[in-house]
């Protein structure tokens, strides 16, 4: 692997399609990199964040065949923001048809947060199809770490932030925040779910880092023109509906994923996703390491974060 970070000019794609995958779906997916190089999938997060150009780098150029997507509802793919047929289910089998639509036999599996959640469903699924797994920021979701990441862990080490949070709600609302804004944000008048959905992203945004710019959310829009932020609308149908999974799911089929290597990349101090939910499925999941970051929060641009995925990736791509 490369010393240093491919140049832009190399990550470009050399393929980029819409694929169909059904219920009026229409997916992004590009291809970076080599077509005869080994294959690798990476899985962003959210649910709704959609791939970003940075996510490429942690592929090389010259080995990798590199796809990255937009799943249901997120970045380019259509229709946006969509929640109709936007399931757990229908996000592996997407993964699978378009492993089936390149004439893939296995590929290696990239994921951080819930792209680590996709890509344990996947390979608990579809072991067969797995050669190897990175994961960054585990995520099993249990709606445990979901009241850590959104009122516990910012109430315990944030609580400024969390104060905010709570305070965009009217009087009554606040006694059950979580559940007062994920209804909010899922009303379909634009009234009512645009400045939550604002909020709910920029705090979010806040705990991902370790030393955010800003740990004070600012005050609610008071106009609903302009584009929705990407995440707090899926995020809110995936937290209402605990993920599509069932309790300890993934955790409890971690079993499958013997003979698939993997290492498991945790930041010591992320708020959103901390490492017990890590050191669980490590213990879990015969053949894999847990890499734990010091001094990282949970977004991938922490400190030697994407170098600690871009060595894991390069250490288990075939030669």
């Amino acid at each position: 692997m490369p010393d240093t970070a491919p140049s832009s000019e190399t990550l470009r794609p050399y393929d980029a399609r819409m694929l169909s995958v059904g219920d009026g779906h229409w997916l992004y997916v590009e291809e970076v990199g080599n077509r005869d190089g080994y294959p690798a999938l990476f899985l962003h997060g959210g649910p709704g964040s959609g791939s970003q150009h940075m996510h490429r780098r942690i592929f090389d150029p010259e080995r990798h065949r590199a796809i990255l997507f937009d799943q249901r509802g997120a970045g380019r793919s259509h229709p946006y923001l969509s929640l109709t047929a936007n399931t757990t289910a229908h996000l592996v089998e997407d993964i699978e048809r378009m492993r089936a639509h390149f004439e893939i036999d296995k590929w290696l599996l990239v994921g951080g947060s819930w792209g680590s959640t996709l890509a344990l469903a996947y390979a608990e699924r579809f072991p067969e199809r797995v050669s190897g797994l990175v994961l960054r920021a585990v995520f099993l979701g249990s709606a445990e770490e979901v009241q850590w990441a959104f009122i516990d862990g910012p109430r315990t080490f944030r609580p400024e932030l969390y104060d905010d949070f709570v305070a965009l709600l009217p009087g009554p609302e606040r006694r059950d925040p979580l559940t007062s804004y994920v209804t909010r944000i899922l009303n379909p008048d634009r009234a009512v779910h645009f400045a939550p959905a604002q909020s709910w992203y920029a705090y979010e945004r806040a705990l991902s880092e370790l030393t955010p710019g800003t740990t004070r959310l600012p005050a609610p829009a008071s106009c609903t023109q302009g584009r929705l932020p990407p995440t707090p609308i899926v995020e809110a149908h995936y937290v209402r509906n605990n993920f599509f999974l069932a309790p300890n799911a993934l955790l409890n089929g971690a079993a499958r994923l013997a003979g698939i290597p993997g290492t498991i990349i945790q930041g010591r101090y992320d708020l959103l996703c901390p490492p017990l939910a890590a050191h669980a499925l490590a213990a879990a999941w015969p053949g894999s390491t847990l890499d734990v970051v010091e001094n990282a929060g949970h977004a991938m641009t922490e400190a030697d974060v994407t170098e600690r995925m871009r060595a894991a990736v390069a250490a288990l791509t075939p030669r």
